[in-house]
């Protein structure tokens, strides 16, 4: 294990990640932990500097490692109000839709980072999911109201026929 403050073995300490040739020199020792790292150079460095490893992050073989390098995506947006080209693209290439892992840095693009700002396919997107999602608000409501009436016609057919539950 190296003199650095941070342990690519457990993950521990990485979040203060601060380097970004650090980053670079793990990536080519094949070191765990990488997208947990990325999400240190969000908060420690500028979006210039964090973007190329995060988006090399989000191509990682583990799954939990590209799960995280998104979540270091989302925290880019959040912080920065923007994200670079390559970072859309990569948030592009993973998907949207509630399957994705991009799934929440994509919400988290589209809460932070200005309309005006957004490339095309994320504007489609963030129409077609607020279609989605009042689509599904009505559905859940029409089926709350089923089971309103279906309780209330069972509550009024007891008290008319004077049924009783069995003991």
């Amino acid at each position: 294990m190296s003199s650095a403050p941070w342990n690519w073995e457990t993950g521990e300490r990485l979040l203060s990640l601060n380097d970004p040739a650090e980053w670079d020199a793990a990536f080519a020792r094949g070191e765990r932990s990488l997208g947990t790292a990325a999400i240190g150079l969000a908060f420690n460095c500028s979006l210039e500097e964090a973007s190329p490893r995060i988006v090399r992050a989000t191509q990682l073989p583990d799954t939990a490692q590209r799960g995280f390098a998104f979540t270091a995506a989302g925290t880019a947006a959040r912080l920065n109000g923007a994200l670079t080209p390559e970072l859309y693209a990569a948030l592009r290439a993973e998907g949207p839709g509630r399957r994705s892992l991009a799934a929440d840095a994509i919400d988290d693009t589209l809460t932070f980072v200005p309309f005006r700002s957004l490339p095309t396919w994320l504007k489609c997107w963030s129409v077609v999911s607020t279609v989605l999602n009042k689509l599904d608000a009505w559905r859940l409501s029409l089926a709350y109201a089923v089971i309103d009436a279906w309780k209330a016609a069972r509550r009024y057919r007891d008290r008319v026929f004077d049924v009783r539950p069995h003991d």
